[in-house]
């Protein structure tokens, strides 16, 4: 070896000894993507850019708690690893949770790969063209019922009456039903022309049940487990189903927190699990984007809805992280997705009121978003 590069040598081996040791990664779009096999890989907060003390703290006030909310588990995804999953009051890993109305969210992906696979033709088709055996008899059947399509259904405009206020809403006198769930919803009287306002309807998600088997020969239940979970290796799930096997879409969904996470990530990369596209990304934006603007105001942020996904804003001091996506339901069930973070953060609990339910995606404002660097 010459002098010169025995020099250098010298020089590359110092440099080497002043580099440090362990340097935080941050996932970016241009590093390899990391997808979860059976099991997830898991890593420290840190090393995915996430503050471990700030998580630890919202961790130690659950456990506590201090947070004003019953939170059965918390678990966080960045770049595809697990860096957080904790539960609590009891539960583990092991056991299927129920996601309420995070259900529809699942339901919203189930009707997307039917129209990707041509099995539904679009979301302008009518709904009564679904249901021909029941026309001639459906109760208070009137233009704007005929007017109504799988769009409407999608984005909570279907401008029927059904509702879910009091434990004798139609809703839950649906629920105690044994049979006759789509002739019960197909019976609400119309109060606006379908398309034109925004009404929270479990209902109509019920009919996108029966959209599926009518289009598919297939209850969303089997549907879900050969087009959905199966290609995300979730292997286990629990729907509430009445005597005829219709699957309850509107709520009636059990998963464990972990395959729940799995469905947040499968959004999070646009439909795509691995080198399959189980949904198509069309399907996905027009999903994730603010159908509806504003539904309502909540701490002070406008919340929008998609597909029956609820849209977020990004925090006031730093709108340049856009919208963030969530599937939502009743005792604090979520799976949101934050793109411009890569981040997914799933919450299951039990609390029974409103300040109680809503309580994570103000946990998700205060502690995560804060904690997480941004990419790049």
């Amino acid at each position: 070896m010459t002098r010169f590069g025995s020099l250098f040598v010298a020089f590359f081996f110092a440099l080497l000894a002043t580099w440090p040791s362990s340097v935080p990664a941050v996932s970016t779009p241009e590093m390899v993507e990391i997808w979860p096999g059976p099991t997830w890989r898991t890593v420290t907060p840190a090393s995915q850019g996430i503050d471990s003390s700030a998580i630890d703290l919202l961790v130690r006030r659950i456990r506590s708690g201090q947070v004003g909310a019953e939170i059965h588990s918390l678990l966080i995804v960045r770049g595809g690893h697990l860096v957080i999953e904790e539960y609590f009051d009891g539960w583990n890993a092991k056991r299927l949770h129920t996601l309420q109305s995070v259900s529809k969210s699942v339901t919203s992906a189930l009707i997307g790969i039917a129209v990707d696979r041509g099995e539904i033709e679009s979301t302008d088709e009518k709904v009564l063209s679904f249901f021909p055996g029941l026309l001639s008899e459906i109760r208070h059947l009137d233009q704007r019922k005929q007017a109504m399509t799988l769009e409407d259904l999608l984005t909570m405009k279907t401008g029927s009456e059904f509702h879910e206020r009091g434990s004798d809403s139609p809703l839950h006198r649906m629920n105690r039903l044994q049979r006759g769930w789509l002739k019960f919803v197909l019976d609400s009287r119309m109060r606006h022309e379908p398309g034109t306002r925004f009404h929270y309807d479990s209902g109509g998600v019920i009919l996108l049940s029966g959209v599926l088997k009518a289009t598919t020969g297939l209850f969303a239940d089997v549907y879900a487990d050969q087009y959905l979970f199966g290609p995300l290796g979730i292997e286990e799930s629990r729907w509430f189903k009445n005597a005829e096997g219709l699957p309850h879409t509107g709520g009636g969904l059990y998963l464990r927190p972990r395959d729940l996470a799995r469905f947040g990530l499968l959004y999070l990369r646009r439909g795509r699990w691995q080198d399959r596209q189980v949904v198509s990304a069309e399907w996905i934006d027009r999903s994730l984007r603010r159908q509806v603007a504003t539904v309502r105001q909540q701490d002070g942020r406008d919340v929008g809805y998609g597909f029956l996904w609820w849209v977020w804003p990004p925090p006031a001091d730093r709108p340049e992280l856009g919208d963030f996506y969530a599937g939502h339901g009743f005792m604090g069930q979520y799976v949101f997705v934050v793109p411009s973070l890569d981040l997914v953060v799933v919450f299951t609990g039990g609390s029974r009121t409103w300040s109680g339910e809503k309580r994570p995606a103000e946990l998700v404002y205060e502690y995560i978003l804060p904690a997480t660097r941004p990419l790049g």
